[in-house]
């Protein structure tokens, strides 16, 4: 009975953790993508206006999670930055097909962004990664830093992993532009979410390959090894302090 009331714990508190990794992408994507079709199609309003006011929330989510955090990584700064910029060109260029076609300005500038940290030696899409690697364990937490320290396998397959993103990011971006003035704007509405939701996923898929799980396996690797080398110390000492107290009690007597 025990068992069977800590599966089913597990298996909410994993639906939780599933549905807190999911939040971000259903508020970037299902909410503009709805609301923009409930504005345009149920308040009758112009795609221009329809277009502007979905762009608000992503922008807003954005802001609130720099906040709460109360800590600004680069990444976080970028896309705020973009979403805002993006936001006030919504209201400004009056043409709709140049609003979806900003859309691909995020991700390039996005892209850029991350590139640029890997060229300069800070990989930006590490701040967003490591905590699925290391999951809060205090020996994987410090195995990152001897690996981060020590190999330059692990520093290569970082650069790898925010690399591919940003490569990822770019290539969505000529995409985007290209179907903003070949397809028609409702067309482009949906299907510029697809595209964006295939670039994420392809930047998993290629990402975790090339980055992110080989360098969680030399994680765990590294944990695991450095827990095998305590034991003999705790049991070398253990072993002097024991004979340390025979010898005492021998010379007592």
């Amino acid at each position: 009975m025990t068992t069977n009331t800590g599966n089913t714990k597990g298996r909410s508190t994993n639906g939780r953790s599933v549905l807190r990794n999911f939040a971000p992408l259903i508020i970037d994507v299902a909410v503009p993508l709805g609301a923009y079709y409930l504005l345009k199609n149920g308040f009758g309003m112009s795609t221009l206006m329809a277009l502007g006011l979905s762009s608000v929330v992503p922008a807003v989510r954005t802001g609130w999670g720099v906040w709460r955090a109360r800590e600004v990584n680069g990444l976080a700064a970028l896309i705020l930055f973009v979403n805002v910029v993006s936001l006030l060109l919504s209201f400004v260029a009056g043409d709709p097909r140049l609003m979806i076609a900003k859309d691909s300005a995020v991700s390039s500038t996005i892209g850029i962004g991350i590139i640029v940290s890997v060229v300069l030696g800070k990989p930006m899409m590490t701040a967003g990664m490591k905590p699925w690697v290391v999951k809060g364990d205090a020996g994987r937490e410090a195995a990152w830093g001897r690996l981060h320290a020590g190999s330059a396998r692990f520093r290569r397959a970082e650069r790898v992993f925010s690399l591919v993103w940003g490569v990822v990011l770019l290539v969505e971006c000529v995409v985007r532009i290209v179907g903003a003035y070949a397809l028609p704007v409702d067309t482009m509405v949906w299907l510029g979410n697809v595209i964006m939701v295939v670039a994420m996923a392809l930047g998993f898929l290629v990402g975790g390959a090339l980055g992110a799980g080989p360098m969680a396996a030399m994680v765990i690797a590294e944990a695991k090894s450095a827990a095998q080398a305590g034991r003999p110390v705790e049991s070398g000492l253990a072993s002097f302090e024991k004979g340390l107290a025979t010898a005492n009690l021998a010379t007592a007597k």
